[in-house]
């Protein structure tokens, strides 16, 4: 652990007994004292905050440097944004993958497009320095800058149903921040992109407040320079001491995004082609998804790729879990071995009722055991209601086949709806 990374909350962390681990050469909270079902349970029935800066940033700026990102990730910028695929334009962000040439996962990343020629790439821990060398190798020009922001940009998230309460106790003009708000937009600015930001805390500090998170529900993400993010953890923490606000730690964090069905890149997605998954909203197919509607690196590769395998989420039956690793696999029922397990987890906030799944979200009186739920990579594919069989080789638990999990998510519900 000596050789580890620290987040500038880490001491805050430690203070606190958190427990905790080894991610993404990060020294990161799992959980604290309160536990990783009261902090699952605190976002989808109040609120969380998660110390977020061990993710990377990267600046992208410049004449060329929409052309640049049109080329690198999966997803057509002109044809990004709401039902109507309209383009990105400031204030909006999209979620795409940055592919090699051979279609296998660099990462997974949101683009924020903060002016014309100024764009911030959000990505996993330790991937700034490989995806600002990824986009620089594929520069054809010199009318673009990029700038690997690592641990430069302080980060941290509020999900749940009370986030926009609680954090518009710290904003200046909060109605006005929260006006006009939709999913997957924002408001703002700070340092690393210039400080005339609309968007300050009570004490004038620059804060970017992006209408995105991990979980599923209801929330934000928020940046601010590095040197704020302790004074935001700590006054966003008085702010809803007395609404159930709960500091969260990784392991709730995975749980919450697995019953989501969203995935940890370099584990759900990775070495292999970006295909079969639940996920193909972040390639840029056509209406037949017979091929793309732009040229993107690694988009002719997964045209001409015979991968064969299936990433499905899946769901089970009680809480029990088969952790996944190199001795845990997936069998049919019949014994007949299919794949490997990619995520294993349980989301303390559903149950089932009469074999269907039931969230806590929307039935107050519902007292939710939770299901494990994760990811399987697959040699054939299974329909949505199949059942397979998880083993460690000692223990087995059945599990069945999911489109959705975890039922009643916040994340796209409109402002006025969280705010009323």
């Amino acid at each position: 652990m000596e050789d580890a990374k620290k987040t500038v909350l880490h001491d805050w962390h430690v203070e606190q007994g958190a427990n905790m681990a080894l991610f993404g050469n990060y020294d990161m909270p799992l959980w604290y004292k309160t536990g990783a079902k009261a902090e699952h349970l605190a976002v989808i029935c109040a609120a969380g905050i998660f110390d977020t800066s061990h993710m990377a940033a990267v600046a992208v700026q410049g004449a060329g440097a929409r052309a640049l990102l049109q080329l690198c990730l999966s997803k057509d910028l002109q044809t990004c944004i709401g039902k109507e695929k309209t383009a990105l334009v400031d204030g909006r962000c999209v979620y795409g993958i940055f592919l090699a040439e051979d279609g296998t996962v660099i990462d997974d990343a949101i683009l924020y497009q903060l002016r014309p020629e100024s764009f911030m790439v959000v990505v996993n821990a330790g991937m700034g320095g490989i995806i600002a060398a990824h986009l620089k190798k594929h520069t054809a020009s010199r009318d673009v800058d990029i700038h690997d922001l690592t641990d430069k940009v302080g980060k941290m998230d509020i999900q749940g149903p009370l986030a926009a309460l609680i954090l518009g106790k710290i904003l200046t003009h909060a109605s006005s921040v929260f006006q006009g708000l939709p999913y997957f937009s924002f408001k703002g600015s700070f340092d690393r992109f210039g400080t005339d930001s609309a968007v300050t805390l009570v004490d004038g500090t620059p804060v970017l407040v992006s209408r995105t998170g991990y979980t599923g529900e209801f929330g934000f993400e928020l940046f601010v320079a590095i040197d704020h993010l302790l004074p935001l953890w700590s006054r966003l923490l008085d702010a809803g001491r007395d609404q159930g606000l709960l500091a969260c730690g990784l392991a709730a964090r995975d749980s919450l995004r697995a019953g989501a069905v969203l995935p940890l890149s370099h584990q759900d997605i990775g070495a292999w082609p970006f295909l079969h998954n639940p996920w193909q909203f972040a390639l840029s197919w056509n209406e037949g998804m017979t091929s793309f509607i732009k040229n993107f690196i690694g988009g002719p590769a997964l045209l001409q790729s015979r991968w064969n395998k299936y990433t499905l989420p899946f769901a089970g039956f009680d809480p029990r879990k088969i952790n996944a690793g190199e001795g845990s696999f997936v069998t049919r029922e019949s014994g007949e071995r299919l794949g490997t397990i990619l995520t294993c987890t349980t989301d303390m906030a559903i149950g089932r009722v009469d074999g269907a799944i039931v969230s806590v979200t929307g039935n107050k009186d519902f007292q939710a055991k939770g299901l494990c739920c994760g990811f399987v990579l697959l040699d054939k594919h299974c329909a949505p209601g199949e059942k397979v069989v998880l083993t460690d080789g000692k223990r087995k638990i059945i599990v069945e086949i999911r489109a959705d999990v975890r039922p009643n998510r916040t994340a796209r519900r409109p402002m006025d709806k969280m705010l009323g």
